[in-house]
């Protein structure tokens, strides 16, 4: 993992070096081993390294090609071997810079190369002779990597606080960015400032001195099926390529921590990331494991789960009580810079203490994450996508036998399985969304009207002619995932990689190309993934129902902060803004407080946007005035303001 910052001032103005030591300060944290920079013709570029593979230590970034062209790359090449072996330059085994060999596919292919790039990544390409700046992406979109653009210069960092901090203006909100943040994340686009955007996965943005274009450079291909004749054929499949998920993911010099919930999703990663290090297939010397646990929590005994898991490896891993956390602890004791409602306000609190100190004392650089998982292998045992997939394709025959088995196993009129399935041809307007799906009741109605779509989390209807769709309802799952991992933020304090096995480019389209009946069937959620993983996984976890969620915590901290939480619904900057309105945000608290049903999510959301919002204004980065505070992203004609920028004369 690295970081970097790049400013090209369109008139070559030479850069400004109190500026320079300025963007450096906020840097060095995230880049702690190494630092270079690039400055000619008015461009200058500063980058960090943060190593996590043997082969980064050999790097030099920016890195310069053979063409001339300023490349710096954030990122871990899955297919250097391959791409290695087709330039035909070294064997596979030789150690190579993964940006050197970046590099040469772009002056092979120029922006053709990015699909041919296997992994997690993001990079700038900055080439002198054509005086242009490309911006790109990986087709998940699990690195950062954000931009500004106005008259004078366009600026990039992969951290958003630099741009925003050091830009010498104050910014309007983007309110689509906060709605979505009020619902499942916003845009991928999207940041919470007018005039700062970031590059969407799959995407590359091209800037030239007047001109802006974004392109996409590749997608899922609804017409790559995969068909076999068994089961145990689409088990094998399965045990391969999610074998290889997890395999690229352990390529590091170092120990990588794993998060072991007791879940499917992480106790499955470990299981098999350990027979990976047991036949000497992996770089990583050791794989360490991460769990919480909170024993006051009825419903989230995780122990006696991830206990299953440590007695299958012979070994404990690190385990953190989460039960004396706050939810609504603010301590701002290092005047940490908070540029989205992710990044928060918290201080460290005794867990983050805990998981900082294990992560040092181990030595790790690189965290696995389930994420993703449960979305994509058929965690919620729904028969909608096959049900549609039937419909479109005219089966009837299927449909009746599959709408019978659903209905006995979900004890449900077969009926009412049929409608919701047609349901979703129509319009989410027409049809009504699910309670989970509405917008909160505390928020003003100008506001919801004006952005109803983010606020619902961009719903949108399946096509019955095209891909099938159960293909569409894949690709409209990874993108709310998508905007999930977009709204993370980075964190120095510790300072770590997180790597994602269940986003693999090669595994998704696996997933994606066979029929949905491998995925889930009656009775058998996660059908696929449960039987290749039988011997490998504990028979607890294969067996195990859903994890339940965590909901008393926050509803005791409601009661125990009641005094501090009236007096902030008094004095909100999302009510003087026209986004909240108090007194109903107040009463949904009370509401809480008196162990009703609450929507927890949205009001600990609510909560993080106003300690947020007061951040920004104590720190005078917002327009002054209300009215000005908060601009629509969407401008006349309903193009959005990435859409409207590519179109403006900047000359």
């Amino acid at each position: 993992m690295s970081v970097q910052f790049g400013r090209w001032s369109f008139d070559s103005a030479p850069p400004h070096l109190d500026l320079q030591a300025r963007v450096d300060s906020v840097l060095a944290p995230y880049g702690p081993d190494n630092r270079n920079s690039y400055h000619k013709d008015g461009v200058s570029v500063l980058y960090r390294a943060f190593h996590t593979t043997k082969e980064s230590r050999l790097e030099i970034q920016p890195h310069i090609s053979p063409s001339g062209a300023v490349i710096t790359w954030d990122g871990r090449l899955d297919n250097r071997a391959e791409l290695i072996d087709r330039f035909n330059t070294t064997s596979p085994s030789t150690p190579s810079a993964d940006v050197s060999i970046v590099a040469a596919a772009y002056d092979r292919w120029g922006t053709d190369c990015f699909a041919k790039l296997i992994g997690d990544w993001a990079l700038s390409i900055w080439s002198p002779n054509e005086r242009t700046l490309i911006l790109a992406k990986d087709p998940i979109g699990t690195r950062h990597l954000y931009y500004s653009l106005d008259e004078r210069q366009v600026a990039w960092s992969t951290i958003l606080d630099p741009l925003v901090l050091f830009a010498g203006r104050t910014f309007a909100l983007d309110e689509e960015y906060i709605a979505g943040w009020f619902s499942f994340f916003p845009a991928t686009h999207l940041t919470p400032y007018v005039g700062i955007a970031s590059v969407s996965a799959s995407h590359f943005v091209r800037l030239e001195r007047g001109r802006q274009t974004v392109n996409k450079y590749w997608g899922f291909n609804p017409g790559k099926t995969i068909r076999y004749r068994t089961d145990a054929e689409y088990e094998e499949h399965f045990s391969t390529v999610f074998s290889e998920a997890i395999q690229r993911r352990l390529r590091c010099d170092a120990p990588i921590l794993a998060e072991l919930s007791g879940g499917m999703d992480s106790s499955s990663i470990v299981c098999v990331a350990d027979i990976i290090i047991a036949r000497g297939a992996a770089d990583t010397p050791r794989l360490d494991t991460l769990s919480y646990y909170n024993d006051s929590e009825p419903n989230w005994n995780e122990r006696p789960y991830f206990n299953k898991v440590e007695q299958k490896r012979g070994r404990a891993g690190c385990h953190i009580d989460v039960s004396m956390q706050d939810p609504f602890e603010i301590k701002c004791g290092d005047n940490t810079f908070a540029a989205t409602p992710a990044s928060g306000r918290q201080g460290p609190t005794e867990s983050s203490r805990q998981f900082a100190a294990y992560m040092e004392t181990q030595g790790s650089r690189v965290v696995l994450s389930g994420v993703g998982g449960d979305e994509v292998t058929g965690g919620v045992p729904t028969p909608t996508p096959e049900l549609m997939d039937l419909l479109a394709t005219a089966r009837f025959a299927k449909l009746a036998g599959q709408l019978k088995a659903w209905a006995l196993n979900k004890r449900k009129p077969w009926f009412h399985l049929f409608l919701e399935a047609a349901a979703q041809f129509f319009p989410p307007t027409l049809m009504g969304l699910p309670s989970q799906m509405r917008p909160a009741g505390w928020l003003y109605s100008g506001f919801v009207k004006r952005q109803r779509t983010a606020l619902t989390g961009y719903p949108s209807r399946l096509g019955f002619f095209g891909p099938l769709p159960s293909f569409q309802d894949n690709l409209r799952t990874l993108d709310a995932v998508r905007r999930q991992i977009a709204c993370s933020a980075l964190s120095p304090k510790p300072l770590y990689e997180k790597r994602y096995p269940y986003l693999d480019r090669n595994l998704l389209e696996f997933l994606f190309g066979i029929p949905r009946e491998q995925i889930v069937r009656p009775g058998q959620r996660r059908s696929l993934m449960r039987r290749a993983l039988v011997g490998v996984v504990p028979v607890e976890i294969l067996d195990r129902k859903r994890k339940a969620f965590v909901v008393r915590s926050p509803l005791e901290a409601i009661s125990a902060d009641w005094p501090r939480l009236v007096e902030l619904s008094q004095h909100m900057v999302s009510s003087s803004i026209g986004i909240v309105e108090p007194q109903h945000f107040l009463n949904m608290v009370k509401k809480g407080r008196e162990g009703q049903e609450v929507a927890i999510v949205t009001l600990m959301r609510t909560l993080s946007v106003e300690f947020w919002l007061r951040e920004l204004k104590d720190r005078g980065l917002l327009k002054g005035g209300s009215s000005s505070i908060v601009r629509h992203s969407k401008l006349r004609g309903g193009a959005s303001l990435t859409e409207s920028l590519s179109q403006q004369d900047f000359t």
